[in-house]
C-alpha cells in the first residue's frame, strides 16, 4: 500500500473514531454550522494542506472533529476552544487518540486551543489546522480573507475559489431539498 493510500485509510477510521466520541456529547444540531458538515469540510481542507505542507494528515483530522466539538452555542462562544482541548486530552488520556504522539497531541491541544484566535503564526500544524477552520468561513458567506489565512497553499487563489464554489453548491443543494420538503 502507498504512503497516500495509507494516510488514507488511517484518516478513515480517524474520523470513525472521532464521530463516535463526538457526536453523542456534542451540545448543538448535528447538522448546523458547526457540526458533522462543517468537520467534514474542515476535514477535507485539512488533509489537502497536510499533502501541499507535507505534514501528517492524522493531526488536521483530530482537529476537524474536535475543535468545535464542546461548543454550547453557534454565536459568540469564547470558551468553545479550551473546552474542546480539555476534551481532547480526556481522550488522549483515554487512550483514544493513539495516532498522535505526544509532540502531535500538543500540537492538536494548542491548534484546538486558539483556532478561533485569528493566529497567523506558529508551526507549520498549528497553520494547516487554523487555516482548514478558516477555509470554511465560505459555509456562513464569508470569502476567506489571503491576508488573514496562514498558509501559501490556502491563499492560492484557486484555493479559495474552489471553497467558495463548493459552498455556494451546498447552500443550493440545502434550499433545493428545503423546498420539497
Amino acid at each position: 500500500m502507498s504512503r497516500t493510500a495509507d494516510q488514507a485509510a488511517r484518516c478513515r477510521r480517524i474520523v470513525h473514531k472521532a464521530l463516535a466520541l463526538v457526536r453523542p456529547v456534542f451540545a448543538l444540531e448535528l447538522d448546523g454550522i458547526h457540526g458533522v458538515p462543517h468537520w467534514s469540510r474542515v476535514c477535507r481542507h485539512g488533509r489537502f494542506l497536510a499533502g501541499e505542507l507535507g505534514l501528517d494528515p492524522a493531526l488536521t483530522t483530530w482537529f476537524a472533529f474536535l475543535h468545535d466539538s464542546r461548543r454550547r452555542d453557534d454565536g459568540h462562544d469564547p470558551g468553545h476552544g479550551r473546552r474542546g482541548a480539555d476534551f481532547a486530552l480526556r481522550l488522549w488520556r483515554a487512550g483514544s487518540i493513539e495516532e498522535l504522539d505526544r509532540r502531535g497531541f500538543e500540537l492538536l491541544a494548542e491548534a484546538i486551543r486558539w483556532h478561533s484566535g485569528g493566529r497567523t503564526e506558529g508551526e507549520p500544524a498549528l497553520l494547516a489546522c487554523w487555516d482548514a477552520d478558516r477555509l470554511d468561513l465560505a459555509r456562513l458567506g464569508i470569502r476567506p480573507d489571503p491576508r488573514k489565512l496562514a498558509t501559501a497553499p490556502a491563499r492560492r487563489p484557486e484555493v479559495i475559489e474552489a471553497v467558495v464554489l463548493r459552498a455556494r453548491r451546498a447552500r443550493d443543494r440545502q434550499r433545493h431539498s428545503a423546498r420539497w420538503w
